[in-house]
């Protein structure tokens, strides 16, 4: 074997023993490079699982306190009602309603929460997303704060007075004995294909047809909710005051109502083919030529209380402006939910920011069984001759002031 064969086969040896070596290098780096990875993965679980359970936390209780605590305007905007009326309000859901906190919501958080879908008609996943919280969370406390809501209707709900002889308010003083307004308003809801028929009202919309009376101070007395938009009106009335728990009228009162609806017993209509609606009274306007026209102005200037009622409504809480994406039985519940706390908030806070946007307690009535009440909705010719002598007395008191 000569010197060049030796070396040949040593630098085969050589490569040999080299490309081992590399073997085993680029093992020990994957094997190094897999246990970077394994502390990487670790390290971000750790600080995932830290997030979960400290930062979330934070956010929450950092979201509460710009939406709740932060100031009175804030609460205002984003739930409507002062700290103050929020604060009270969550105490009687707790302490009379039946709401209680749960291991990680409060009943403060339960009910922001609902003031949050009413006030802003915001959908389960943003809710959500804004508290912090699943979207099982905001569902189930919502319908929690939404049944505590509806056991209240005798605290929310008011009971009228009638308008008394000697009271000096210029808008009501010539009904005497007179409970408030009624009316009808139409609220957007989704139903199926084959109901939209039957919900599809006078004006296209799909809707639900609802019924109201409020007094003087716009606090609502009675709401009947779940007639399909196609109903009519005076059909609606009929079935509150036939209903055993329904709306009562005791006699010897009434209601001012549009002429829609009959004028009977217990509701007292304007004339029908006269002008009547307060744009048609502006100061340019041709002023009353005979008692009919003067009734209707002063009539329609008491029973805008109604509309006024109606505007605020809508108003506060923008769920009832566009269409639910509740069922409709959920939907009317929560109708009524967003009545209870008009109430509320028009005797818990003095001044409304809201109202000024629209110029111009557990009991059943004591005496229910003992006096007796409207049973039917039907045209009474006393109640129209009534009607005909109030208009006369208007015209000869104006012509005395002109």
């Amino acid at each position: 074997m000569d010197v060049s064969s030796e070396h040949q086969e040593l630098f085969v040896l050589l490569q040999e023993i080299i490309s081992d070596i590399s073997i085993i290098l680029m093992a020990f780096y994957r094997f190094y490079q897999g246990r970077q990875r394994l502390r990487r993965c670790t390290q971000h679980n750790k600080t995932t699982r830290a997030y979960s359970l400290k930062f979330k936390i934070q956010k929450q209780l950092e979201h509460m306190h710009d939406l709740v605590f932060f100031n009175d305007e804030t609460c205002i905007d984003n739930l409507r009602m002062s700290r103050n009326a929020f604060g009270r309000l969550c105490y009687i859901l707790a302490n009379v309603g039946g709401l209680e906190n749960t291991k990680n919501v409060t009943v403060s958080e339960q009910v922001a929460i609902f003031f949050t879908v009413l006030a802003h008609h915001k959908k389960n996943c943003t809710v959500k997303h804004d508290f912090k919280r699943s979207g099982y969370t905001i569902s189930k406390h919502f319908n929690s704060v939404l049944s505590a809501l509806l056991k209240l209707q005798n605290l929310f709900l008011v009971k009228p007075t009638p308008i008394e002889d000697d009271t000096t308010n210029e808008r009501w003083k010539w009904f005497k004995g007179c409970l408030g307004a009624l009316d009808g308003t139409y609220i957007p809801l989704r139903v199926s294909l084959k109901d939209k028929p039957r919900y599809r009202n006078r004006k296209g919309d799909v809707s639900v047809n609802v019924l109201a009376m409020c007094e003087i101070n716009m606090n609502y007395v009675y709401m009947l909710c779940g007639w399909e938009g196609s109903a009519a009106d005076s059909r609606v009335l009929k079935d509150a005051i036939t209903r055993d728990n329904g709306f009562k009228v005791p006699n010897g009162n009434y209601y001012l109502c549009d002429s829609g609806y009959t004028n009977g017993d217990g509701f007292l209509a304007p004339y029908r083919s006269v002008r009547y609606h307060i744009q048609e009274w502006n100061s340019h306007r041709t002023p009353p030529q005979n008692a009919h026209e003067l009734f209707n102005k002063i009539h329609a200037r008491a029973r805008n209380v109604i509309e006024r009622s109606f505007a605020l409504l809508k108003g506060r809480w923008a769920i009832l402006r566009s269409n639910s994406f509740y069922p409709v039985k959920v939907q009317n519940r929560i109708i009524m939910a967003c009545a209870f706390l008009h109430n509320f908030i028009i005797i818990e806070m003095p001044v409304d920011p809201l109202e000024a946007e629209f110029p111009e307690v557990d009991d059943e009535i004591s005496d229910e069984h003992n006096s007796t009440f409207i049973d039917q909705v039907e045209p009474s010719q006393h109640w129209t001759n009534w009607r005909k002598s109030l208009a006369t007395n208007m015209l000869d008191e104006w012509r005395g002031f002109h």
